[in-house]
């Protein structure tokens, strides 16, 4: 949900949507045949500036210094020289054939071989090599990091100019730019620049501390929805790695020991001094199209083999969705004869609907500077784990001054106008008006005075019970960061004619140790048994009694009344404990056709169709690497590709006011991604539980079904509602997306882009003779005791918005009106 949010704010984005260089050239390469060359070296004559062409055979090349000739050579064909103006557009270069050995640069045709190719000999010692290069020659480390993360608009062109779209802000394009990677016009819309100082230690256990020192941002800043996207598009990553995660795609890193040979050719193309260092420059390119990999070159250093600079430009046809170019290049510094040091990363990535190449769209671009190197300052163990207040007012409140001095790069005249022109945008009714429409898609509510309006997107539902249903509901807004908030809603079935609300509040009385305190209560319809592992969230409704479509009966609904007060605190990064009380009503919601009974005495038939229940609960929440923005009492999730291990311990308090049952329950989840490099992504969910007493129904553990026509995480998609019943129970989920790794290999089906998915799902459950004893209740306890399985194929990334799952029941397929096969679907955005 998370990602889908903010991939919704992206797409939004996109619908809506003259440069300083000496030199400006483009063009396409071509063969005597009049076919496009892909992958042809471009460069500047008497410079280490260039480019490589893309699929299609097209280039852009740009310098802030003045040449007069280019030089285009590639495998197989003479290398030729080309005489160019400072703008020199719509160039047509045809390469001749040529077989040959030019000094010591091998020339090979079609895919290089491997025996005897110079450049993977080299490549090797980089390898044998790498651990000792930069910052892991030494067991201490600390520098400063700048980084400036800026949107916007690309493609600008007159008619966008003249669109009645930008009608009474025509201004904005006073501040347009051309990139000097694709040559294409530019609006910058957003920019965000942060300072950092980082520590590091290699040796007797690895530690790593960042702090953040100053922020400042402009456009969305208001709008956490948007930052976390935004920063969640860049994380960091090593070109010495294996593979290259961006966008949670696995990409095949250039210098990558485990599949590089297999994935790339590399070609010997030069060797120059730099930085009065003699380097190698060696010319890569993948061997298949639609994978995820790069084409570029890079330089390394001819005695140290560590890699001076390296330019990477994504394969356009790889697997991936909304992007159209991915451009990264990094510079090294040298710090000695044998040490360099990364001292510039850019990242440049292009958002688009299409792949064309005049589609318009969106960039994102991110650089991070380097500087004030130093090693082996002794630092105690305890140093690293020591964190800074981040949410101190002074990070974010920096004077112009402070960010004179202390940005690695100056900003443009264009970047400097970006603060001014958003402050200016937005008194234009028209730009609030978009901007109100970007935050609905991102948070799902409407903002007033102080005050949200949803959550929109839970407004309409319908269930057996309630018919259709209304929900309207808000919260308190006081710009994000507050330490308090109240939120509720109310809701209304048209079937049974019935009011329900929600009521919660909390508030942050420590912001260091986000130590809260938060109570509500909720009188509402709720379909029990949607997932293994429960909380007491006041506000909490589940998809099975408020979705739009469901397949078999959908009135084994129960109508609850619960209240709740807790406190939490987090004492380290990720680390939650929280304890809390809670008392409920359960009764059916639907008595004609489902029930929750119980005996009280079965030998005299008295039963009990309600359950009044107080109860107490303690839970430990660990989320390592996840990452948040904002400090409030809420907080927006930067990226949920996260471990989660959750433990609870609950126990039933009989006779207090006037509870039926005294149980104990212990429940563990644990969810755990797994990025299995060129193969995808695989997602476990482990549950285990056990409830010690005698309990009605409405306090076991019941099995998640699925009766939805839609796949839902954590769910089996073959049961019913209530079709296994247990207290004691083991779950493991499994499932791995293959990102297209086959079928982007078959031709007829390579360019549809689809992603293949493979899973199964295990349960083992028991319920005990004493809790079926108690049982008067219409459902018919049953328990996996033989051990459930069921397993799916399905196929993602249809139309890059729908997957499609096909599930089979592995046993239990005997089970009066059991589902053994069904087809299922969901929508989603994904990269």
């Amino acid at each position: 949900m998370i990602k889908k949010i903010k991939l919704l704010s992206l797409l939004f984005l996109l619908s809506i949507s003259a440069g300083f260089a000496q030199v400006k050239i483009s063009g396409v390469v071509k063969d005597e045949m009049n076919e496009t060359v892909p992958f042809a070296n471009i460069v500047f004559v008497g410079s280490t500036t260039g480019t490589v062409s893309n699929e299609n055979g097209k280039f852009y090349l740009e310098s802030d210094k003045t040449y007069t000739q280019v030089e285009i050579s590639f495998l197989g064909f003479e290398t030729k020289i080309v005489t160019v103006k400072n703008r020199d557009f719509n160039l047509i270069i045809t390469l001749k054939e040529e077989a040959s050995r030019l000094g010591e640069v091998f020339i090979y045709s079609g895919k290089v071989k491997k025996k005897g190719n110079p450049a993977i000999a080299i490549l090797k010692k980089i390898w044998e090599k790498k651990r000792e290069n930069g910052i892991y020659l030494f067991d201490q480390y600390e520098y400063e990091k700048y980084e400036k993360l800026e949107f916007d608009l690309n493609n600008v062109d007159s008619a966008m100019k003249k669109s009645k779209f930008f009608k009474g802000m025509e201004f904005v394009f006073e501040g347009i730019d051309t990139s000097r990677i694709t040559g294409k016009a530019f609006l910058p819309i957003f920019i965000n620049e942060s300072i950092h100082k980082t520590y590091g230690k290699n040796k007797d256990g690895k530690r790593f501390r960042e702090d953040l020192i100053a922020n400042k941002n402009s456009g969305f800043e208001s709008n956490q929805n948007v930052i976390a996207f935004i920063k969640d598009l860049y994380v960091d990553y090593n070109v010495y790695d294996s593979y290259i995660k961006i966008f949670d795609k696995s990409f095949v890193s250039p210098i990558s020991k485990a599949a590089g040979i297999s994935t790339y050719n590399y070609v010997l193309r030069d060797s120059a001094f730099i930085d009065n260092k003699w380097c190698y420059n060696i010319l890569y390119y993948p061997r298949r199209k639609n994978e995820l990999t790069f084409k570029g070159d890079f330089w390394v250093n001819d005695t140290t083999f560590a890699v001076k600079e390296i330019n990477m430009q994504a394969n356009r046809s790889a697997n991936i969705n909304w992007v159209k170019d991915i451009y990264i290049e990094q510079e090294f510094e040298v710090l000695n004869d044998s040490v360099f040091l990364l001292k510039r990363d850019y990242m440049l990535s292009d958002f688009s609907f299409k792949k064309k190449e005049q589609a318009k769209g969106m960039y994102g671009r991110r650089t991070t500077m380097y500087k004030d190197y130093e090693f082996n300052k002794e630092k105690e163990a305890k140093f690293y784990t020591k964190e800074i207040n981040v949410y101190d007012d002074e990070i974010y409140n920096k004077t112009d001054g402070y960010w004179s001095v202390n940005r690695q790069e100056k900003l443009n005249k264009n970047e400097q106008g970006i603060y001014k022109m958003l402050d200016t945008l937005k008194t234009v009714p028209k730009f609030k008006q978009i901007y109100n429409l970007v935050s609905i898609l991102g948070s799902g509510y409407i903002e007033f005075n102080k005050f949200d309006f949803g959550d929109v997107f839970s407004t309409f539902g319908k269930n057996d019970v309630e018919g259709w249903r209304l929900r309207v509901g808000g919260r308190t807004f006081l710009g994000g960061n507050e330490p308090w908030r109240l939120q509720g809603y109310t809701a209304y079935g048209f079937k049974d004619d019935k009011f329900k609300y929600g009521l919660s509040g909390k508030w942050m009385l420590n912001p260091k140790s986000r130590f809260i305190i938060g109570g509500g209560n909720r009188r509402d319809i709720e379909q029990i048994g949607v997932s293994l592992t429960t909380t007491n969230d006041v506000l909490g409704r589940s998809f099975a009694s408020s979705s739009l479509f469901s397949s078999g009966d959908n009135s084994k609904l129960t109508s609850i009344n619960l209240s709740n007060v807790f406190m939490s605190i987090e004492p380290k990064k990720n680390l939650y404990f929280r304890i809390g009380t809670s008392f409920r009503t359960l009764e059916s919601a639907s008595p004609e056709t489902f029930n929750l009974d119980y005996w009280l005495d079965k030998e005299n038939n008295i039963k009990k169709s309600d359950v009044v229940q107080s109860e107490i609960d303690f839970s430990i929440k660990y989320t390592p690497n996840r990452k948040t923005i904002g400090h409030g009492v809420e907080r927006n999730e930067v990226t949920d590709v996260y471990s989660t291990l959750f433990l609870n311990y609950s126990r039933g308090l009989k006779d207090v006011f006037n509870s039926n049952f005294e149980y104990e329950k212990v429940q563990f989840f644990y969810r755990q991604p797994i990025l299995i490099g060129g193969f995808g992504r695989m997602f476990t969910t482990f549950e285990v539980g056990k409830t010690f007493g005698e309990v009605p129904l409405g306090l076991l553990s019941v099995v998640p079904g699925n009766q939805s026509y839609f796949t839902i995480e954590n769910t089996y998609s073959l049961l019913d509602y209530y079709e296994f019943v247990t207290d004691k129970y083991a779950s493991l989920h499994v499932e791995h997306n293959f990102n297209g790794r086959f079928l982007s290999r078959v031709p007829l089906l390579r360019k549809l882009n689809l992603r293949e998915i493979v899973g199964v799902k295990v349960l083992w459950g028991e319920i005990s003779d004493k809790n079926i004893a108690l049982n008067a209740s219409n459902i018919n306890y049953v328990a996996p005791t033989k051990g459930y399985y069921e397993y799916n194929v399905g196929i993602g990334n249809i139309f890059k918005v729908f997957r499609i799952d096909f599930s089979w029941r592995g046993n239990y397929k005997d089970t009066l009106g059991a589902s053994n096969f069904a087809i299922k679907g969901a929508f989603g955005f994904h990269f």
